[in-house]
């Protein structure tokens, strides 16, 4: 099989190309090069596509004997991905960039050029598992190390783009065994350190980053009841379930911390709460799509049992999930009940459904509320 395999530089994808070598397959691997001016060297984790990601994984390629080469998707990743991003803030919703560059970038950008250019799959360092289910179809599972995987950020693969994935790690138990293996190979890469932020915001400062490209103007910041309590600098910068960063001078009657509730970006208001407000038990989500084929209750809108996850490593929880219907605008649309209430969760998250190990599919959160806190605000039917 003719694979290419996606270089990030990292010890996991170097690896991954290794195995796939050796597994018999005819392996090119791609560097992507998703930024017009990369930093040359990383700060530890943070960052990555650097210059110095680039000969690393030039340099795994050589060590591997197979060919090496770079493509440019900067002005892609830059549309889908950074300016995704920043709209998304600037609605007032929480996006996950991984989430999105995989779906843009990784698996349609790069998967499209691959098969136009003759390539059977593309092989990555993701961890998750691809498993033919006892139908035939090719299903999404997680990965053998619980602590490493990711199939959240890959809950938007599709039926078709599982047929060309390669994620040779998945079955690895842990991440030292990885590097482990790295060394044994020689390759350089082997005690390189994860990348944990968000590669177009190296320093971490998302909220100076944003301030830069949102036109962020001071407003009110209220209670449930519509009480100001104090002003903001911008509401774009802050997220639901944020407490720090409020400076409201006015104490909450029973002297416990407030949160930020809700934002709204049209009239440019924060809103706050106490915790107990945060709570959420009914999630909407939109632009839904399937990890494979989807279940059968989708066609009836009958409420199907999963579980759910609704941010990277976050907690898993049982819920009970239904389709809602279709429109042009927003896709597949989703409703989710989880069996305990959450908190945490905010508009532009994306909530992926699971049953046992399996993905099977992902929505962006619309909106999430607790019903009974909702319902006593406004007596309207749900």
């Amino acid at each position: 099989m003719k694979v290419l395999a996606a270089m990030s530089g990292g010890v996991d994808s170097a690896v991954a190309a290794a195995r796939a070598v050796d597994a018999g397959h005819d392996v090119v691997g791609v560097h992507l090069a998703l930024s017009r001016m990369p930093g040359t060297l990383r700060t530890g984790s943070r960052g990555c596509c650097t210059i110095e990601d680039a000969s690393d994984a030039w340099r795994a390629c050589e060590k591997l004997g197979i060919p090496y080469y770079t493509w440019d998707f900067s002005e892609r990743f830059a549309e889908d991905v950074v300016e995704d991003f920043v709209s998304e803030y600037a609605a007032g919703r929480t996006p996950n960039p991984c989430l999105r560059c995989n779906e843009k970038i990784k698996f349609t950008a790069l998967l499209e050029r691959a098969l136009q250019l003759g390539f059977d799959a593309v092989a990555t360092g993701h961890y998750a598992a691809v498993r033919r289910g006892d139908d035939g179809h090719l299903q999404l599972h997680r990965a053998a190390d619980d602590a490493k995987d990711q199939s959240y950020v890959l809950g938007v693969l599709t039926a078709d783009q599982l047929e060309h994935c390669l994620f040779p790690l998945a079955d690895t138990p842990s991440k030292d065994l990885v590097r482990a293996e790295a060394a044994e190979r020689g390759l350089s890469v082997a005690k390189k350190p994860d990348s944990h932020d968000i590669c177009f915001i190296p320093d971490g400062d998302t909220r100076g980053w944003l301030a830069e490209r949102i036109d962020l103007e001071p407003g009110p910041i209220i209670d449930v009841q519509g009480r100001e309590l104090g002003t903001h600098a911008g509401s774009q910068a802050y997220t639901v379930g944020q407490r720090r960063g409020l400076a409201l001078g006015r104490p909450a009657p029973d002297g416990k911390p407030r949160f930020v509730l809700e934002v709204r970006p049209k009239d440019n208001t924060v809103v706050v709460g106490s915790r107990d407000m945060l709570a959420v038990d009914r999630i909407t989500g939109i632009r839904a799509s399937w990890a494979g084929q989807r279940l059968p209750e989708a066609a009836s809108g009958e409420p199907f049992d999963c579980q759910l996850q609704f941010r990277a490593h976050g907690e898993i929880v049982p819920a009970v999930a239904r389709v809602l219907g279709h429109d042009g605008e927003h896709g597949e649309r989703w409703e989710i009940r989880p069996t305990r209430s959450l908190t945490g969760v905010a508009p532009g998250q994306s909530a992926v459904l699971y049953q046992g190990t399996r993905v099977l599919g992902q929505c962006a959160i619309d909106s999430a509320r607790n019903a009974a806190l909702t319902d006593a605000a406004d007596p309207t039917p749900a």
